[in-house]
C-alpha cells in the first residue's frame, strides 16, 4: 500500500473548512431567525459582528453580562441577587456542556480565526517563504499573554465598565480588538468593521488597535504558524478546563522523547513540553487538540487523542512513514521543495 487510506491532517482541513464556511455564511442557509436560535444555543466560536449568521462567541456574552448584570448590580449595592449572576452561570455552564465532549478541539477544529490563519500559512509555505517560530524556547514565557488578556479584557474591564468606573465602550474591550471581526465580516463582503471610529478617543484607540491586530495576523500567518492564537483568550479559558474533558492528550514516554523533537516541530504552536519525558506536561495549556504531534511521531502509541478510554488516533511507525513523505513537520509541501536524495530527506 503505497499511502494511507487517509490521514488525520486532511480530515482536520476538511472539517475546518465546513465549519468556517458553516460559521460565517450558516445563517443564509437556515434563515436569520433560526441562526439566532442556534448560534446561541451553540458556542461556534462565531463573530457576534456577522450579521448574517447572527452568531455566537463565549467571550461576547461573558463580557456583556460582567458589565450589564454583575457591575451594573453591584453599582447598585443592595441589587446584587441570583438574578444578576444567573445569566452569567448559564453562559459557563452552556460552554462547559460542549467543552466536556470537545475540550480545546474548538481551537483545532472549529475556530475560524484559527482556520483562516492555518490557510494563509500553507499558502506561505506553497509560495517558499521562510518559516518562523514565533516564541523561541528561552522567550516561551510569552504564554502568560493569552492569560493577561482573559484577565484584563474579559473579566476586569467589563466589570469596571458596568461598575460606571470607566467608559462604556470598554464594555466589550476584547471584541472590541479580536482581529476575528474583521476576517469573519470581510468575508461576507462586509468592510464595515475596517471603519476606524471618530467618536471618542477610546473608540478610536480600539478600531486602531483591531486593524493593526487584523493586519499583523494575516501578515504574519504566511511564514509563523497561527501568531494570533498565541495570545487569543479562549485559548485561555479552554486551558482553565482542559483536564475536565472527555478528550484528552495522551502521551506515553519513550527513550526517543527529548531527543528528535518531531512532535514540536508538528506543533503549530511550537509547544515544547510535548517532546520531553513528563506525560503531565505533553497536553500543554496551548495545546489545541489538532493532532499533529501524534502524526509525526515515529513510533508506536506514544502520543494519543483520547475520547475516555477510547483511543481515537495514536502515532504509528507506519503512518509517519506515510504523512512524511508529503508533508514536513513544519508543514512545508514536499512537492514545494527540491527532490532530496533519499538518504539525505530529513524526517
Amino acid at each position: 500500500m503505497n499511502s494511507p487510506f487517509w490521514n488525520l491532517g486532511r480530515l482536520r482541513r476538511t472539517v475546518q473548512i465546513l465549519l468556517l464556511l458553516l460559521t460565517v455564511y450558516g445563517g443564509l442557509l437556515v434563515g436569520p431567525y433560526l441562526a439566532d436560535k442556534l448560534s446561541t444555543a451553540f458556542p461556534s466560536l462565531s463573530c457576534i459582528y456577522d450579521q448574517q449568521n447572527s452568531a455566537y462567541c463565549v467571550l461576547r456574552p461573558l463580557q456583556h453580562q460582567l458589565n450589564h448584570r454583575v457591575g451594573e448590580s453591584i453599582a447598585r449595592l443592595g441589587e446584587v441577587t441570583l438574578e444578576a449572576f444567573r445569566p452569567l452561570l448559564f453562559t459557563f455552564l452552556s460552554f462547559f456542556a460542549f467543552f466536556i465532549v470537545l475540550n480545546k478541539a474548538f481551537c483545532g477544529w472549529v475556530c475560524p480565526l484559527g482556520t483562516v490563519q492555518e490557510m494563509l500559512y500553507r499558502l506561505g509555505r506553497r509560495l517558499g517563504l521562510v518559516a518562523h517560530a514565533l516564541v523561541p524556547p528561552r522567550l516561551y514565557q510569552l504564554r502568560a499573554g493569552k492569560w493577561l488578556l482573559l484577565f484584563l479584557l474579559v473579566f476586569l474591564l467589563p466589570l469596571l465598565a458596568g461598575l460606571g468606573m470607566i467608559p462604556g465602550i470598554a464594555g466589550d474591550p476584547y471584541c472590541q480588538i479580536c482581529p476575528a471581526r474583521l476576517i469573519t465580516t470581510l468575508l461576507t463582503a462586509s468592510t464595515e468593521e475596517m471603519a476606524v471610529s471618530t467618536q471618542g478617543g477610546l473608540a478610536f484607540a480600539f478600531a486602531a488597535i483591531r486593524n493593526l491586530l487584523f493586519g499583523f495576523t494575516l501578515v504574519a500567518a504566511l511564514t509563523v504558524r497561527q501568531p494570533f492564537c498565541r495570545i487569543c483568550p479562549m485559548l485561555a479559558l479552554h486551558a482553565i478546563f482542559r483536564r475536565f474533558s472527555l478528550l484528552q492528550l495522551v502521551k506515553t514516554p519513550h527513550d526517543n522523547c527529548g531527543h528528535c523533537s518531531l512532535c514540536t516541530r508538528a506543533c503549530p504552536m511550537d509547544i515544547p513540553e510535548i517532546s520531553g519525558k513528563d506525560p503531565q506536561r505533553a497536553f500543554s495549556e496551548d495545546c489545541t487538540l489538532c493532532g499533529r504531534c501524534a502524526e509525526f511521531c515515529p513510533n508506536d502509541q506514544v502520543i494519543s487523542l483520547r475520547f475516555g478510554p477510547m483511543t481515537l488516533f495514536a502515532s504509528s511507525k507506519h503512518y509517519f512513514s506515510h504523512r512524511s513523505r508529503t508533508e514536513k513537520p513544519d508543514g512545508t509541501p514536499r512537492l514545494c521543495t527540491e527532490r532530496e536524495k533519499p538518504g539525505n530527506q530529513p524526517p
